[in-house]
């Protein structure tokens, strides 16, 4: 008989068409959509409680918390109903409509911190309710080891296998990061270094990209290496969100903007390639913000994959 936790994981991949000029580089995309809870935070979260549970941590009653975007708090949030923990969690107050839905109908205590800090400001809020509540078990997504142990442990085995061990580029998206330290660690690992990982972050201090850092200029998450990735590269908001209206009207996916962004990053990788195997993540659904129109009003001109990649610079680093 399966138990909740065993929704995470095996997780499809599928090949995306029309984005590259070579028939000889093909480009593949992680569906984490398929996660419990619709995203790829479900394998950190479980990580993370496991860990804790096995360290005789927490046990059903006890009272766990944390600082999210949203997406790691929704996979707490299941967890959490079904094992009995009660969950406090941190989040900025301007998350959108779909993620206060749905804390609300898992019953989180939610503590909204400023919007003008982001998840800075959360961090900083769960920080100080840790401090003054030594008995509630601090999550730490940004600082624990198990969010990148995770990734190491399932996700890399998986593209490894899902591919036939062909895979030459890996490409995602950061936040906390732990997706892609943890999948490139293993990559690299089983390849002795030759399959190249790109990290993605916005290419401003100021983007709307949800979910994503832009590492110059926020509080680093600890787990973050930034000497894994080959390259680190950038993807600018409004070519992100083209690309999300783009992939769910030629590919039948509905993406969120870390996962466009990220997209945006691999046409670049694939561009400057004779041959090769790409596999670019995608770590939500595009369910997740359908109410926020910016994403999704535009002219259809603007929706094109040519003019995506003419605006596009040959790669360099982002910082």
């Amino acid at each position: 008989m399966s138990t909740l936790v065993n929704l995470i994981g095996n997780t499809p991949l599928i090949e995306l068409h029309g984005f590259l000029k070579s028939d000889k580089v093909r480009l593949f995309a992680k569906l984490e959509m398929c996660n419990l809870t619709a995203s790829v935070k479900a394998r950190a979260a479980a990580h993370i409680l496991r860990s804790a549970e096995e360290a005789g941590r927490i046990t059903r009653g006890s009272v766990i918390l944390d600082a999210s975007s949203g997406n790691t708090g929704i996979a707490y949030a299941a967890i959490a109903a079904a094992k009995g923990y009660t969950l406090k969690l941190c989040l900025p107050k301007n998350v959108n409509h779909e993620r206060k839905a749905l804390l609300e109908a898992y019953g989180v205590e939610c503590i909204y911190t400023s919007p003008l800090e982001g998840t800075d400001g959360a961090i900083r809020k769960a920080k100080a309710l840790a401090a003054a509540n030594p008995d509630w078990f601090y999550c730490d997504q940004y600082s624990n080891e198990a969010n990148w142990r995770a990734h190491f442990d399932t996700t890399g085995p998986e593209i490894w296998q899902q591919t036939n061990q062909t895979i030459t580029h890996f490409v995602a998206s950061l936040g906390t990061s732990g997706t892609f330290v943890g999948t490139s660690r293993y990559l690299k690992s089983v390849s002795n270094n030759q399959i190249q990982c790109f990290s993605v972050q916005p290419n401003s201090p100021f983007h709307g990209l949800e979910g994503m850092k832009h590492m110059a200029s926020a509080m680093v998450p600890a787990i973050y290496d930034p000497t894994i990735a080959d390259k680190a590269l950038q993807a600018p908001t409004e070519e992100s969100f083209a690309l999300v209206r783009l992939v769910a009207r030629t590919q039948g996916l509905l993406i969120g903007p870390s996962c466009a962004a990220a997209l945006y990053a691999a046409i670049q990788v694939g561009s400057e390639l004779d041959t090769g195997v790409i596999v670019v993540i995608f770590p939500d659904s595009g369910e997740r913000y359908l109410s926020e129109p910016h994403i999704w009003e535009a002219d259809s001109e603007e929706d094109s994959v040519e003019l995506l990649v003419s605006k596009q610079h040959p790669l360099d680093r982002a910082i």
